[in-house]
């Protein structure tokens, strides 16, 4: 029987995995933590030098203790809440709220709320902090275009336009950011210094890219799909390999000392695929979650992926207002999973 931990306890929950992984790469569901809150969510963001887990929920981002996993802190009145993205070299944290159409700006160390920047698109979503140029982006999905922000002057100073919907983003933190174009099948690589777009990629075998990692030190992109995940060579476009993943998948990380890159999936699996070398891919295991776990991050020092999920009751009847109408979370089911090598 799977045991709820309370919210201060750090008992470990030891669950099995399915797939196959190489000796010491074997992740496991190894904790199950009560979040409060009945609202749907949607990144995760974890700042490895500080150890805190930010978790978009509803209208606020929850902090937790990355040690005791704990909430420890709340950033409120953040409205269509998606993105953190943390600037470690500015104390500074950045939030975006896709309904208040705007950039919260935040102190690292006492979560207050420092100043809140209009975008010049709709519906920010998805956002990097790219740390050569000191300034953030973030991915406008109605908009379809990307605004990027001065953070010295805590305004927007350029504004990239897309023609495409925008999804998850990443930066190798030399001044190149690259984002999934969800409605064009295709990733866009971004000159953040230039605010410009470098070069566009087509993605073959890999219908709505909606996840993105990045090994930097290798030049290689993990896009993630529904069922598929395409890995390019960022120096050419060019796609070095693709892999069957899990599906409703929504996140992505690459983690630089074990080689391995993931993606986690609506369906309950994460994907674990290891590059044996930057011309050579292979999926390792497939790791169980919980349905609807489709978000994730990645603590670089420890290696544990956090992910999120609820359980939802009945859907209700379509009507002509909602002819795709969603189920509703069932109160105090929200949880954050921990996945453990």
């Amino acid at each position: 029987m799977r045991t709820v931990i309370p919210m201060f306890s750090c008992a470990l929950v030891l669950l099995s995995a399915v797939g196959h992984a190489e000796p010491g790469t074997r992740y496991h569901l190894a904790q199950e933590v009560a979040i409060p809150g009945d609202e749907g969510w949607d990144y995760l963001t974890y700042d490895s030098a500080a150890a805190r887990l930010f978790i978009t929920h509803g209208t606020r981002v929850q902090v937790l203790d990355g040690s005791q996993l704990r909430l420890t802190g709340e950033i409120d009145e953040t409205p269509g809440v998606h993105g953190v993205a943390i600037a470690t070299d500015l104390g500074r944290g950045y939030i975006t709220a896709g309904r208040a159409n705007s950039l919260i700006v935040f102190d690292l160390k006492t979560l207050a709320v420092l100043a809140r920047i209009p975008t010049s698109g709709d519906g920010p979503d998805a956002l990097v902090y790219e740390p050569s140029t000191h300034r953030v982006l973030t991915f406008n999905g109605r908009g379809r275009n990307v605004s990027v922000i001065d953070t010295r002057k805590n305004e927007v100073i350029g504004t990239i336009p897309l023609d495409a919907k925008p999804e998850a983003a990443e930066t190798d933190g030399a001044g190149h950011v690259y984002v999934d174009l969800e409605d064009k099948n295709s990733v866009a690589a971004i000159d953040a210094e230039h605010m410009t777009i470098a070069a566009v990629w087509p993605l073959t075998g890999c219908d709505e890219p909606s996840a993105i990692a990045l090994d930097a030190a290798a030049h290689r992109l993990f896009s993630a799909c529904d069922k598929a995940m395409a890995i390019l060579d960022t120096t050419s476009g060019k796609q070095i390999a693709t892999l069957a993943i899990g599906s409703g998948i929504d996140s992505a990380a690459f983690d630089a000392t074990t080689h391995l890159a993931f993606a986690s999936g609506g369906d309950g699996t994460v994907t674990a695929v290891r590059e044996i070398n930057p011309d050579k891919y292979a999926v390792v295991q497939t790791i169980k979650t919980k349905s609807g776990a489709r978000t994730m991050a990645l603590d670089t020092r420890t290696h544990r992926l956090f992910l999120v999920t609820a359980k939802y009751g009945p859907r209700p009847a379509p009507t002509a207002d909602q002819p795709h109408p969603r189920p509703a979370i069932v109160p105090r089911s929200f949880e954050l999973l921990v996945l453990e090598p």
